[in-house]
């Protein structure tokens, strides 16, 4: 079912979505395989597969096929730096072979050395309106609740999202978060930017202090003054941080839906267990 299906349908089922990344190495293939076929069990709509900038695709091809095989369906991820629209074509035609409907398009990280990065494409929206112009895919775009950190301001960065949609995006998937007042203040400020489609809201379970430092530093990610408590509380236990983020997650999770949220998109991070018990307690 294409995302603007599914994100339109009316029924009171709860919309769940899950992404994944390729491991960097193929013996740990089977660990994400068993990690989905755990999460398998809450229904999903999709898994959400990550794809490596100008055509690197870490073996995204086989992961693709054997996502399939277990009986889920997959959106990859698609980058248009350093990508030909050659390249894109190509790409196109074997997921149509797989019958995928649904791609997430995204700018993607700028290399360091780009010499020999010669790509068609310098924004998203170029790659939304370029697939949409060759194929049927339904497509989903990223948005950033409190604006890409490469942008000058959030309202800038809402100028570049209504770009997207315009384009031809069907749905709009956030960076993760930690405090639900910066979502529903991006939702409202979006809506009032005429962008009408779905926004999902992003949901990465807290694993480590490590996972969050790093997060914090590659993107804008508000901590609020609760969450840090906590984190430095139990910084010393790596049990205790899982077990805490656990209870942040589905607190967090239970107030997106009473205010009305029908989807929730989860980074897995390839691990199922907080997930797992997030979705559990919902």
């Amino acid at each position: 079912m294409k995302l603007s299906s599914i994100y339109s349908d009316k029924n009171s089922r709860l919309k769940i979505s899950f992404e994944v990344f390729p491991p960097k190495d193929k013996n740990n293939y089977k660990k994400l395989y068993e990690e989905l076929s755990v999460l398998k069990h809450f229904k999903p709509e999709f898994v959400s597969l990550t794809w490596g900038a100008g055509g690197n695709d870490n073996n995204s091809t086989e992961l693709i096929k054997n996502i399939i095989a277990l009986g889920l369906n997959v959106m990859p991820h698609f980058t248009c730096v350093c990508s030909s629209k050659d390249f894109v074509k190509e790409h196109i035609k074997y997921l149509e072979e797989y019958n995928i409907q649904n791609i997430l398009a995204l700018r993607g990280d700028i290399p360091e050395n780009r010499i020999n990065c010669c790509g068609d494409f310098k924004y998203a929206n170029g790659l939304v309106r370029f697939i949409k112009s060759i194929s049927d895919l339904s497509i989903g775009v990223a948005g950033y609740p409190e604006g890409h950190i490469e942008a000058n301001s959030l309202d800038e960065d809402i100028k570049n999202l209504k770009r997207k949609v315009d384009s031809g995006a069907d749905a709009i998937f956030t960076q993760l978060f930690f405090d639900n007042d910066l979502y529903f203040k991006y939702v409202d400020k979006v809506h009032k930017a005429d962008i009408n489609v779905p926004v999902i809201p992003g949901i990465m379970p807290i694993l480590s202090i490590k996972q969050i430092e790093k997060m914090t530093n590659l993107a804008r990610i508000t901590i609020p003054e609760y969450l840090a408590d906590k984190l430095d509380k139990y910084k010393n236990s790596n049990d205790d941080i899982q077990k805490f983020g656990i209870e942040f997650g589905i607190n967090q999770c239970k107030n997106l839906l009473s205010e009305g949220v029908t989807g929730l998109h989860f980074f897995t991070l390839n691990k199922s267990n907080s997930t797992k018990e997030i979705l559990e307690n919902l």
